[in-house]
């Protein structure tokens, strides 16, 4: 407790720290090198090594709390919370309580276990993209973690739909859709995300956490008993909607239809029931058996709620999802189904999607029948109370759905160059987590580990690709995350992978063979044969051709995909 207490008498700052707070921090060894980033303590301590360079910020970071898609409450699987911190002393300010004192504290906790997280200063380049200046406009990267997964928020048609739309109607929606009126982009919009699904309606919300959040939440509340079966990889909007529904709640093992059933077992038919779950599971990659689900929900009275956020745009001969995928070829040609046999998309009751991914805007959507959707437009306060998304953005979102449906070239695209950067890298031995989707999550296992490759990236390659950890994903499973547009040739491509490989070598991380020999984690370093959900066949549709731009439209600037043989 000796440095704690010059500590104290040294920094200003610290004179207003309780001595609680001081002795936890040095019982856990972490005083000094808290002190060693204070301007007044760290002077005294030029003696003492330098903070790790690895857990910087960068010179242009801007810190904050959580990213949209990584809210606070853990996955399923880590449902074992983090011990309460105790409640700091309230002696030395007048019996009120710190709050500045827990701040701290939970920060210190973050920091700790390198978990903290720092936000780059990016800034994507419209005419350009993947390409993105830093904070000042010459400091040049190339993005490889935009979840903007076709470059539709640059897109010549989008735009210019958006610009003549704020132009007539202004910038925002003037509040709730009860209060502001139920404008005809909001209309034109949902009409648009109903035909892309096969379903009688649907309903926009400013997000789809917010679409998931008040659906699941409405669901639980108002169906009495109703129990919700929910994959144990499930985004965090969807386990905050069944933690606010008050529901019964079963976890069944990820895309383990077998574990599924057997939860299913233990309750009568007569118990209504929700087995909630994604298409495409966006940290790892992995594709849920949507048929098999579809054939267990009804085979045990179950509603199907399928989050498609990370597969809208992306799968599909029109971009529906995957869910329209798996009947390619009905949805593409109108081939016929088999006898008494419903498509997958139709067997699907809600699906939920996001506007803000592949679409290119923001916002997301639920879709159903017209009688349910009716209903969670009457009953939900996620909706109810949300001021309406802006004109603007609603009529941007519904073209680049329309666009996206009517042409494969940049899923496509997506998908080839996709192909070629896995298989670049696992010819290297980067060790890629084996998965059938757009998403290439290169493991590191390791969380210190994955911010330095991070800034390693960033800082001497100019390459940003952002560091994944908890709580996205478990302890010990971090990971860079990877996802190819239709924009990154084969230059950009090959500058990628060269640059990881030099990143794997200067910073000694694992690659194949060292997972391999540890037993193998996240499917790493284990045998697969795990193949692309597009099928060589499915990549040479192409269903009609794409909108040409009008005579006063400015061409649109995208780079080329790889050219790959699909493999």
């Amino acid at each position: 407790m000796e440095f704690a207490r010059q500590a104290k008498n040294i920094c200003p700052f610290l004179q207003h720290t309780s001595t609680k707070t001081l002795r936890s921090l040095q019982a856990r060894s972490k005083l000094a090198s808290v002190a060693g980033q204070c301007p007044v303590m760290g002077h005294a301590m030029e003696s003492r090594a330098p903070y790790s360079s690895a857990s910087k910020p960068a010179h242009d970071s801007v810190t904050t709390g959580y990213s949209s898609r990584a809210p606070s409450p853990p996955v399923h699987r880590a449902e074992a919370k983090e011990k309460t911190p105790e409640k700091p002393k309230t002696e030395e300010s007048g019996g009120c309580f710190e709050y500045e004192s827990l701040y701290q504290t939970e920060l210190e906790r973050k920091r700790r276990d390198k978990s903290y997280r720092f936000f780059n200063n990016i800034n994507r380049l419209a005419q350009e993209f993947p390409r993105a200046h830093r904070g000042e406009e010459h400091d040049r990267v190339t993005v490889w973690c935009s979840n903007d997964y076709l470059g539709m928020g640059g897109n010549g048609h989008v735009l210019k739909t958006m610009h003549a739309t704020l132009d007539k109607y202004g910038a925002g929606a003037g509040g709730t859709r009860n209060i502001a009126g139920h404008n005809r982009s909001a209309v034109e919009l949902e009409r648009t995300c109903a035909r892309l699904h096969k379903k009688d309606a649907a309903l926009v919300f400013s997000s789809c956490y917010v679409a998931n959040d008040a659906t699941l939440t409405l669901l639980g509340q108002r169906i009495p008993g109703l129990v919700y079966f929910s994959d144990e990889s499930n985004h965090a909007s969807m386990i905050q909607g069944i933690r606010h529904s008050g529901a019964k709640k079963v976890i069944f093992k990820h895309n383990d239809v077998a574990d599924l059933e057997h939860k299913l077992q233990q309750y009568p038919r007569s118990t209504p029931k929700v087995i909630a779950f994604e298409s495409v599971y966006s940290m790892c990659g992995s594709i849920a058996p949507i048929e098999q689900i579809c054939d267990l929900a009804d085979k045990y009275g179950a509603l199907t709620f399928l989050d498609e956020v990370h597969a809208v745009g992306m799968y599909g001969p029109h971009g529906a999802g995957v869910a329209e995928h798996l009947d390619f070829d009905h949805h593409a040609h109108h081939a016929p189904l088999a006898s008494r046999r419903r498509s997958v998309m139709d067997r699907i009751d809600i699906i939920t999607a996001t506007l803000g991914k592949a679409y290119g805007c923001v916002g997301g959507y639920v879709a159903g029948s017209a009688d349910f959707i009716d209903w969670i437009r009457s009953y939900a306060p996620g909706f109810i109370f949300t001021t309406s998304l802006p004109p603007a953005i609603m009529a941007g979102a519904k073209t680049a759905i329309e666009y996206q449906s009517a042409t494969n070239k940049y899923r496509v695209g997506q998908q080839l160059n996709t192909r070629y950067v896995k298989q670049q890298l696992t010819a290297r031995g980067i060790p890629v987590v084996p998965n059938p989707s757009h998403i290439i999550p290169v493991l590191v296992g390791d969380a210190e580990k994955a911010k330095a490759a991070s800034d390693l990236l960033l800082h001497k390659h100019n390459i940003y690709v952002q560091a994944i950890n908890y709580p996205t994903v478990p302890i010990g499973h971090e990971r860079l995350r990877i996802t190819p547009t239709p924009g990154h040739h084969k230059e950009l491509c090959d500058d990628l992978v060269q640059a990881l490989d030099a990143t794997f070598a200067e910073l000694n991380l694992n690659r194949v063979a060292d997972w391999e020999k540890a037993g193998g984690l996240c499917g790493v370093g284990k045998p697969s044969n795990v193949r692309p959900i597009w099928s060589d066949k499915q990549l040479a549709f192409e269903p009609i051709p794409a909108p040409q731009p009008s005579q006063n439209q400015q061409p649109e600037k995208q780079q080329q995909p790889v050219v790959a043989a699909a493999a």
